[in-house]
């Protein structure tokens, strides 16, 4: 890769290389207990996960979805998601902030070229973070970029700024999406400490708060022409680029989903008061309160079933990428990322409703589970996936090719 290797980091120790899908899911779940213990505290307090990023990076899970042809193990969906899930339902800004970084992954397999494939896979075994520049605030809609890439020489200028960037605080690689003169969508991997390349640590939502989405701003920032992906070109054919960035949101709702599950399951048995009409002496032992449960458990089990099953159509639409089996894989994809969406919303809320007034103290911080739960499901609204697949069913018509399906 030439000028691009000379640019990566050197000194840094390599990640672990994982053999197997159940090695990785062991790790995530290891990992996850770890992360767990510190979350509630990292939310009050702001503070930014890095060890926890670095700790991450080195397990080797960054790395899962390299193809094998670039000596990696290039996991099913299915695992992908359910390890964001198992990371998310530690703490959910952990479990977002490489969503960003397999994304590009995934983007990078369908077109990069195969000297861009090497190096940047390479790159990821290695350990290396990806974090992504790419929703701007003050365009006509998400869709629309003001950033530009422009030629230079025998490279690019970058100038833009960008809202959201997520990842992009703990990350080597800051990947840019900007509109070429042409107006085509183009990925750019520039170093983190690149010259012109300016973050800023500005995120304030009020839920997902530690997932360092701030500002980047680029002021005529070079990157080198081997570092430039069309990424367009993942959006004029029947890929999967847009499947895998929305089945990892889905994981990342469903941890948030089951978090809330498992806080109001230790909240109605150890806290809760049972109300005064319902005759029993344990919250635990009332009825009403046992059949919500039930409603939660098995609307959590239906999500679960729902991403595994829309993995397993991303999953053939990568080995077959025909335009039935990409269009099979959105829909279910799009199912998923709703049922996902409305268990989180569901289960945060019922965690209130169920352990009563005395869960909505501020010390126990459990409404981070809602907080970030309404904060992630704002993302992709959920009653356009309503409408793509209604519309795909009733008119025949094809879904849209973009990141969001």
């Amino acid at each position: 890769m030439g000028t691009i290797s000379q640019l990566s980091e050197k000194t840094k120790l390599s990640a672990h290389r994982i053999a197997s899908e159940e090695e990785a899911l062991e790790i995530a779940r290891d990992l996850a207990g770890e992360f767990a213990k510190r979350s509630n505290e990292r939310d009050t307090d702001r503070i930014l996960p890095f060890e926890e990023l670095d700790t991450l990076a080195q397990s080797g899970l960054l790395a899962i979805t390299v193809p094998s042809d670039y000596d990696g193990i290039d996991v099913s969906n299915v695992v992908l998601a359910e390890i964001i899930a198992i990371l998310s339902s530690a703490d959910s800004s952990i479990g977002q902030i490489p969503q960003n970084h397999f994304y590009i992954l995934e983007a990078l397999r369908t077109d990069g070229t195969e000297e861009q494939k090497k190096f940047f896979f390479g790159r990821a075994l290695a350990g290396d973070r990806f974090g992504n520049a790419l929703s701007e605030k003050d365009t006509k809609t998400v869709g629309d970029y003001a950033t530009r890439l422009t030629p230079d020489g025998l490279g690019h200028r970058l100038n833009g700024r960008k809202f959201y960037s997520t990842g992009v605080l703990f990350a080597e690689w800051v990947v840019v999406f900007a509109l070429d003169p042409d107006e085509k969508l183009t990925m750019s991997f520039v170093p983190r400490g690149a010259e012109g390349l300016q973050v800023i640590d500005d995120w304030d939502g009020f839920g997902q708060r530690t997932t360092g989405s701030g500002t980047t701003v680029l002021q005529n920032v070079y990157v080198t022409a081997d570092a430039v992906v069309r990424h367009h070109r993942g959006f004029e054919r029947p890929t999967t680029i847009g499947s895998v960035g929305q089945i990892i949101h889905a994981g990342i709702d469903l941890g948030i989903a089951r978090a809330a599950f498992a806080e109001t399951l230790d909240f109605v048995r150890n806290r809760a008061r049972p109300w005064m009409d319902s005759g029993v002496e344990r919250a635990a032992d009332d009825p009403l309160t046992i059949a919500r449960i039930g409603q939660l458990a098995i609307r959590l089990e239906a999500a679960t079933a729902i991403v595994e099953r829309a993995g397993k159509k991303v999953d053939i639409a990568q080995i077959n990428g025909t335009e039935e089996s990409v269009i099979e894989a959105t829909l279910a994809v799009a199912a998923a990322k709703v049922l996902t969406t409305e268990i989180a919303l569901e289960a945060s809320n019922t965690l209130f409703e169920l352990a009563g007034t005395s869960s909505t103290r501020i010390g126990l911080n459990l409404d981070r589970h809602w907080r970030n739960a309404r904060t992630h499901t704002l993302h992709d609204p959920v009653r356009w996936k309503y409408h793509v697949v209604g519309n795909y069913h009733l008119n025949g018509a094809t879904p849209p090719k973009n990141g969001s399906l």
